[in-house]
């Protein structure tokens, strides 16, 4: 089958500073990529190239097959391709309603360019019981986004990526800064895109929340990929301990 994403020999810089050097990055069908580096590592970098945010200045991607051209690559081009990324901020409009949210940007209009109140609130009530699983009696479509607690509107993120029929969602540090029952609902909402048949793209700090949702991990230092494993081969254990002699190795050199 044909990977979601493939990076060949990715260079980019920004002025005298080489963001990331030679990178090598795949994203295969249904898998999830864990992507681990300390800031300024390169991670986020990696995916705004990914996403269309930045250009590459050297190297080769493919999206789904197809040769990507850096200079034509944008977001807009990104999402027709089905590459949908939810930041750690979470770009929610937080004094909107959980409906405006969801098709903030992507309305859906009549012929005259209205937007369809109705259809977008009753897509939304659909994606909150299929996609978010919310239950709360409290929570509904017309909900204000300031009223939900931090797992919750990064449900709202990750599921408005999915309901747009993406095929790779990104998640760069999704889990910053939750608590520990916050956190379990932001790993169950990436365990439904992968039930959903789709990739995900996972970046944090965090190992012990990277580790049970993904299937492989990358981890990249300074702008070079240094590390790559199965979590069928190695255990949070073990991949700890890598991480420990990295980081050991960079403050020797």
């Amino acid at each position: 089958m044909v990977n979601i994403i493939e990076m060949k020999n990715i260079h980019k810089s920004f002025g005298g500073v080489k963001a990331i050097r030679g990178i090598d990055f795949t994203v295969g069908p249904n898998e999830v990529v864990g992507v681990l580096g300390d800031n300024g590592a390169g991670k986020s970098t990696l995916i705004k190239i990914i996403s269309g945010v930045h250009s590459f200045d050297e190297g080769e991607m493919y999206i789904k097959g197809k040769k990507i051209n850096p200079r034509k690559h944008c977001v807009k081009t990104a999402h027709k391709m089905g590459i949908e990324t939810v930041y750690q901020e979470k770009a929610l409009a937080e004094k909107q309603t959980l409906w405006r949210n969801i098709f903030l940007g992507r309305q859906m209009t009549n012929k005259l360019g209205f937007i369809k109140v109705k259809k977008e609130i009753d897509e939304t009530q659909k994606i909150m019981r299929e996609l978010m699983k919310f239950r709360g009696i409290g929570a509904n479509a017309e909900s204000y986004i300031r009223t939900l607690s931090g797992g919750e509107k990064q449900g709202v993120a990750i599921s408005r990526a999915m309901y747009f029929d993406s095929d790779l969602v990104i998640l760069d540090e999704p889990t910053m800064a939750l608590s520990l029952q916050e956190v379990k609902k932001v790993l169950n909402f990436i365990l439904a895109v992968k039930e959903r048949g789709k990739s995900c793209v996972y970046i944090s700090h965090n190992i012990a929340n990277v580790y049970p949702v993904s299937d492989r991990f990358v981890v990249i230092d300074r702008g070079i990929i240094v590390g790559s494993y199965n979590r069928k081969d190695i255990s949070l254990e073990e991949l700890n301990e890598e991480l420990i002699q990295y980081t050991k190795t960079k403050t020797q050199q």
